[in-house]
């Protein structure tokens, strides 16, 4: 279980395209930025814990105009996250499970959420190994405490009273290994974390990141459907990484500031179950049809470009981890009562003929409030025969996940 788990800075959620909400589609993140167009939310949990480092990180500019900057580039939707400088008091108040804490995405995801200023407790659980990782991240001064459990007769004490439970707990893949030979290891690994999470906190938003993703939503939609708790809106498959990535590769090739980039990214979470919808990318930029191609190709095996670049040494553990701590801050934002909170994941839909598909949602309160329909409005040939050629594998991905989960419980 310690084999997997990962995140960074600037965790973004995105504005959905065409919204009504706002005139912009600008991200919005938990990191230190300054940047007057779409400055990012003040990263107070860490700067306000840590002595002098709210002079140090703005110095360059003079108090007067580092203050005047921090002002004009807090949007009023932030402004209850903001903590007085002179006097910071802790916003903290929500409690974090990591379940598969001490592997390669799960150290790197703690980190970033122990970093994020609403998080009050961040409970921490893998089966060996994660009393040192909670020992060093709670030498970091910020406000959440850190508490660690191990093997699975303190997993019921990790879940109780958890908003949020993040699972990237399983195996990584390897060199050769294709995310259907994940399956039966990481399904059975899912489907017992998640039966806990249904026994002791089933109101709890749950973002999985086992692999397969396609597989692994479906069986724990089946596990909290056997367990009476399943909520639909609360069930998510973290696909973020996908959006983090085609962001990142289409600002490289139109050589466009990052922060302005925004592309969504539907379908699923493997190989060609993975469209990018490049004609919907903010700032509206053209593409030729050999970039068009390049790109989608790019995006789709981004996942296999890591593990042979890491030859035989492991898969996308740091990028995962910045991504799941990106859709970890936004359910946060999303709790705490923002109303200007959108990401695209893996849920259960009705966008599609299929049960479960990835696109880009409004979230709230009470889990997911919409599903972004308009981002499927006139789309380009090239993509809408994509979507129709990810259908079929998507489709047997999900029904192989929904068949353990009921195989699973015919045999108990």
């Amino acid at each position: 279980m310690a084999a997997t788990s990962a995140t960074t800075f600037s965790v973004r959620s995105t504005m959905p395209l065409g919204s009504k909400v706002s005139p912009i589609s600008q991200p919005k993140a938990f990191g230190v930025r300054f940047n007057s167009k779409n400055c990012v939310k003040n990263f107070s949990g860490l700067k306000a814990a840590t002595s002098g480092s709210c002079e140090s990180d703005s110095s360059f500019l003079g108090k007067e105009s580092s203050a005047a900057l921090r002002d004009s580039c807090t949007p009023k939707a932030q402004k209850q996250y903001q903590r007085s400088w002179k006097n910071p008091q802790p916003q903290a108040s929500y409690k974090v499970a990591v379940l598969g804490a001490a592997g390669g995405i799960g150290q790197p995801l703690a980190l970033l959420i122990k970093m994020s200023p609403l998080v009050s407790n961040l409970r921490l659980y893998d089966i060996a190994n994660v009393k040192g990782v909670a020992a060093d991240l709670s030498h970091c001064n910020t406000p959440s405490q850190v508490l660690d459990f191990t093997g699975a007769s303190e997993l019921a004490n990790c879940l109780k009273g958890v908003n949020v439970v993040v699972i990237p707990a399983g195996v990584p893949r390897k060199p050769g290994m294709t995310r259907d030979d994940l399956f039966n290891i990481n399904a059975n690994i899912v489907k017992t974390l998640v039966e806990a999470v249904a026994d002791n906190c089933p109101d709890a938003f749950i973002h999985i990141i086992s692999n397969p993703v396609n597989s692994t939503v479906p069986i724990a939609a089946e596990v909290l459907k056997q367990k009476g708790v399943y909520d639909p809106k609360k069930l998510f498959g973290v696909t973020t990484l996908d959006v983090v990535r085609a962001n990142t590769f289409v600002a490289q090739k139109k050589n466009l500031k990052l922060i302005d980039v925004d592309v969504p990214v539907v379908g699923g979470h493997a190989g060609i179950t993975i469209l990018p919808l490049l004609s919907k990318t903010k700032p509206s930029v053209s593409f030729t049809d050999d970039e068009i191609h390049e790109l989608t190709v790019r995006i789709q095996n981004a996942g296999t470009e890591v593990v042979e670049a890491k030859a035989g040494a492991g898969s996308a553990t740091l990028s995962m981890a910045y991504a799941a701590a990106r859709f970890v801050e936004s359910s946060l934002r999303a709790l705490d009562g923002d109303s200007d909170v959108y990401e695209c994941c893996f849920i259960e839909s009705d966008l599609t003929e299929l049960p479960f598909f990835a696109s880009r949602v409004k979230l709230g309160k009470k889990g997911v409030e919409a599903v972004i329909s308009s981002d499927f409005q006139g789309l380009t040939e090239y993509e809408q025969k994509a979507l129709e050629a990810l259908k079929p594998e998507l489709k047997s991905s999900i029904e192989k996940g929904i068949g353990f989960a009921q195989k699973q419980t015919v045999a108990a």
